[in-house]
């Protein structure tokens, strides 16, 4: 069983969900988007894109998948959020927008569009700790930054002096799109993520 690909699954209700779905299968898994809790219970790690975290949020609640989410998040299930994912498993948002809500999961505060709106969008290669060989090419658009982290939260790397990638147990958090690249690297990262997670829960 552990030899076998992983399912991961692609919140897949607002965002740049095929793009994950790509990279994720690149990666040597079996990617499937969720929408419904079904869905959610059949997955072994779940990626949470970008998009705009304020809709997310309340599809994620319309749907009816935003507790059943916060459970298995709370759980172990190893999940992954770029950009707008980021804010989504903040535990804390600075400047939350009204009736916005967050899984929760790294005892991180962030604030949203950090790094400027959408005309200020740029690339920058970004160190990322336990990714090797040459930095990750990040692509940062409207993206959020990470104001402070709690004890258990690892800083996996910083640009400009701001923390843009954390880590906190089977959760991974980064401010910008890795899926918009062709650098599959932080996805593997993931991947192997899940894979050591299902070993440990199968013995």
């Amino acid at each position: 069983m552990s030899n076998e690909a992983p399912v991961i699954g692609v919140l897949a209700l607002q965002g740049d969900v095929r793009e994950h779905l790509i990279a994720l299968a690149a990666a040597d898994a079996v990617a499937r988007p969720v929408r419904r809790p079904e869905e959610l219970a059949e997955v072994d790690g779940l990626v949470i894109p970008g998009g705009e975290s304020t809709t997310i949020s309340k599809l994620a609640v319309l749907f009816g998948v935003m507790e059943p989410l916060r459970a298995r998040v709370r759980a172990g299930m190893p999940v992954y959020g770029s950009c707008a994912g980021m804010i989504m498993l903040a535990d804390k948002i600075l400047d939350p927008r009204s009736g916005q809500e967050t899984i929760g999961g790294i005892d991180m505060i962030v604030r949203r569009n950090a790094f400027g709106r959408q005309n200020e969008s740029f690339e920058a290669a970004v160190g990322v700790r336990g990714i090797a060989g040459d930095p990750v090419e990040g692509v940062f658009i409207r993206a959020p930054w990470v104001e402070s982290v709690g004890a258990r939260a690892e800083v996996l790397a910083e640009h400009a002096g701001h923390i843009v990638a954390v880590r906190q147990g089977n959760a991974l958090a980064t401010s910008f799109h890795p899926e918009l690249t062709g650098d599959h690297r932080v996805h593997s990262l993931f991947v192997d993520m899940v894979r050591a997670n299902r070993t440990a829960e199968s013995l």
